[in-house]
This record gives C-alpha cells, sequence and structure tokens, in this order.
C-alpha cells in the first residue's frame, strides 16, 4: 500500500497537552489497524516557534519522537534537554515527556505512539 502525501489526514490541535500554541499534527496512518492493533499514533508533527505540546504522563502506551528538523527543547521526565535533527527521544511507559520550540525556527519531527 502506499499513500500519498496529499492524502494524508492533517489536523490542528490548539494548546495540545495544556502547551503553548497551535501544534500541526500530518497522520501517516489511516488508523490503529494499520500498525497491527499495536499502536494510535504515527505522525509528523510540526512545531512552529513559541509553541509546545506540553509535559505529559503515558501511563498506557510509549511515545518516540525522531527530530528531522530544528532545535527544541525536550522535558525527558523533569529534565529539560536540547534536541536537534537526527535525535531519537524514548518516553516509555509510565513516564512522561513535553516539547517547545524556543527558537525563530519550525520544528518538525516524526512520531509514533505504541502500546503496552
Amino acid at each position: 500500500m502506499i499513500r500519498k502525501a496529499q492524502d494524508c489526514n492533517i489536523e490542528y490541535r490548539e494548546h495540545m497537552r495544556d502547551g503553548d500554541g497551535t501544534i500541526k499534527l500530518t497522520s501517516l496512518i489511516a488508523g490503529p489497524e494499520e500498525l497491527n492493533g499495536k499502536g494510535r499514533l504515527f505522525s509528523i508533527i510540526t512545531i512552529e516557534p513559541g509553541c509546545s505540546i506540553g509535559y505529559h504522563l503515558h501511563d498506557k502506551d510509549a511515545e518516540l519522537f525522531y527530530i528531522i528538523k530544528g532545535t527544541a527543547e525536550y522535558n525527558d521526565n523533569g529534565e529539560i534537554r536540547t534536541v536537534t535533527a537526527g535525535d531519537v527521544t524514548i518516553c516509555p511507559t509510565g513516564t512522561s515527556h513535553g516539547i517547545a520550540n524556543r527558537t525563530d525556527e519550525t520544528v518538525e519531527l516524526a512520531a509514533v505512539i505504541v502500546y503496552a
């Protein structure tokens, strides 16, 4: 199967997880069945300057980010770390994270959420 870019669903979330501004999510899957029921999200996330995804707990799943473009502040279970293009973040089940764009450039990342 091939899904063309123009067929991917795009949504905008205001104050995602109590973060700042608006986050753009481009879903690369049509639903959890395309991850064989083992996850619920595979998306490209775009974070504009001044925007963020608020700090939140993953109690029933885990989330991975692959930073495609830009520099961001990543809250890794309470520790603030800088991430840049090529970095991978892993938020295992039972831990928390958040991400913020404090620069003047757009941040893009690929995100995957898998079930515990």
